[in-house]
């Protein structure tokens, strides 16, 4: 497979020169943030975002540099500082009257709770039940594709993304998909990611904290059921995880709750994103999806082209750190308590890192060094799920699917207003039914 320029972010010496006020939160921005990104890395790579009051660092280096220090750059205040962007005593109070508690997302702490709680919750993510789980979610996707490969028609995200991974997740911790449902599972996904995206305001977090009671009143009971019989899933996994010669060897029933929140909210929506950003690419590179038809059942160059689309497109763009200390990042003092935001989308387009950053290159040497699931420490623990999740998804959509095509001027593609995520909010296309091939059958494309 040969390597293809992706449109996205202007080439070298194309940068707008920076004014010094512009925002990530700015519209035009949020929609296409990476010629936004380009001109930060060239000008000002750790860049003070004035409407944020948030250093967004945005070079592959000095990302590297914050991820794998968790001691000067916090991940638990972060996250905790400005939760809910300044009404979290207001969101506290609506959770415990109406929510079961309110109960902050422990899973983002600092060592030395950070290494206690890894060690458990790595118990739900064992490469033996990740394995298990592979031919369940070929059947999951397959059930999903078929019917829409007849209507020729579908929004990418509402009706291939959303579903396709609500009833993964659901299946792995155990819900009941069909009571929770796919739109239950987006307000959830949306109202929990407002808390860390620092752009609801008053009004959004009241509807958002009514959200997220619903989710914990649905959630708590079940897993006070999985406490007394537990099943095979992810929940019994967590709720009966115990390390040996602890002082606290299992998880408190707070943090059992936070972590299948997060769960479900991570498993959820980033994947979700991921798969409409890959069926973007194959809408609008008909020369890259060509060649994906010709090798749907190579499964190791599926999964580097997997890989690729999360580097160039990974659904989460940023996520955020506190200083501890003063400390000088990419030429820049930065004092103690400052609000960092490491853009992985950014420090994934870096020249210096990845050669002709803005194609996708399959042959690429350091294919796996992109930031899209962080480093250090605090790397995410479902990547290989992940992973697995989009290429078998994209294996059998490229089976079935053939023409995949936008449906609306690219122009008019738009995202949630979220600096945390990149998550497109309606992605309309038209395709045609694709000849089913036997494994290992070559198509003729020409």
């Amino acid at each position: 497979m040969d390597a293809i320029d992706l449109d996205g972010a202007p080439a070298a010496g194309e940068c707008p020169a920076l004014r010094g006020d512009e925002s990530r939160l700015d519209p035009l921005i949020r929609n296409n943030p990476f010629p936004f990104y380009a001109a930060l890395r060239s000008q000002a790579p750790v860049y003070y975002d004035p409407k944020l009051d948030t250093w967004l660092v945005t070079r592959y280096e000095d990302a590297q540099t914050v991820l794998r220090d968790p001691i000067t750059y916090s991940l638990e205040h972060g996250y905790q500082d400005r939760y809910a962007n300044g009404f979290v005593d207001e969101l506290a109070e609506i959770m415990n009257r109406d929510g079961g508690g309110f109960i902050r997302d422990i899973i983002a702490c600092d060592p030395p709770a950070h290494t206690r709680l890894r060690r458990l919750i790595e118990k739900a993510f064992t490469a033996h039940r990740v394995k298990d789980l592979e031919p369940r979610i070929r059947q999951i996707v397959v059930d999903l594709i078929e019917p829409l490969a007849e209507r020729g028609r579908a929004d990418g995200m509402k009706d291939i993304g959303a579903p396709l991974t609500a009833r993964i997740i659901c299946d792995q911790l155990g819900f009941d998909f069909d009571d929770v449902g796919v739109d239950r599972i987006a307000r959830w996904t949306t109202a929990l990611l407002a808390q860390i995206g620092r752009m609801q305001t008053r009004d959004e977090m009241v509807e958002n904290a009514q959200q997220m009671c619903d989710l914990q009143n649905y959630i708590i009971p079940v897993i006070r059921a999985r406490e007394a019989a537990p099943r095979e899933d992810m929940i019994s996994d967590l709720v009966h995880a115990r390390l040996d010669d602890e002082q606290n060897p299992t998880l408190s029933f707070a943090e059992k709750v936070s972590c299948v929140r997060a769960f479900l909210i991570a498993g959820n929506d980033t994947t979700a994103a991921a798969l409409a950003n890959l069926m973007m690419i194959l809408a609008t590179q008909p020369d890259l999806a060509q060649q994906l038809y010709e090798t749907a059942d190579d499964d190791r160059l599926l999964s580097r082209f997997v890989e690729e689309v999360l580097r160039l497109e990974p659904p989460t763009h940023g996520l955020f750190r506190t200083t501890t200390r003063a400390v000088e990042l990419g030429g820049k003092l930065l004092p103690a308590y400052a609000q960092v935001c490491v853009l992985f989308a950014s420090a994934n387009d870096d020249a210096a890192e990845f050669a002709c950053p803005r194609s996708l290159d399959v042959h690429r040497k350091n294919i796996g060094a992109s930031l899209t699931f962080g480093a250090g420490i605090h790397r995410c623990l479902g990547a290989s799920l992940a992973r697995m999740e989009i290429k078998v998804a994209a294996q059998e959509i490229i089976k079935r699917l053939d023409n995949i095509r936008l449906a609306i001027p690219l122009e008019e593609i738009s995202y949630l207003p979220t600096l945390a995520t990149q998550t497109v909010q309606r992605l309309p296309l038209t395709f045609s039914r694709r000849a089913m091939l036997r494994p290992g059958t070559r198509l003729d494309v020409s």
